[in-house]
């Protein structure tokens, strides 16, 4: 029996880069280097668990379709858009 805490996350992934995302603005907004350096950190992490989730992924069975592609639209991120629709169609 597999422990899936164990795999990498795709929402986690995208959880984690979102985060990266606002503290790049907070830091460019204030001027602070510490959240501009925390917010690459934190984004280059996020691309690197969605990479890693990816990789283990079945879109035949591991897919959302639809949801996924137009949640991948909304945030613009496209490896998500693209495994929706890839997903979709399997």
């Amino acid at each position: 029996m597999s422990d899936k805490t164990q795999q990498p996350s795709l929402i986690g992934g995208h959880a984690q880069y979102v985060k990266g995302a606002a503290e790049g603005v907070i830091g460019s907004v204030t001027g602070n280097t510490a959240w501009q350096q925390s917010a690459e950190t934190d984004k280059q992490g996020g691309i690197d668990a969605m990479k890693a989730a990816s990789a283990n992924r079945d879109p035949a069975t591991d897919g959302y379709g639809k949801v996924e592609e137009v949640a991948g639209k909304l945030s613009g991120c496209e490896g998500m858009e693209k495994e929706g629709a890839q997903s979709k169609k399997e």
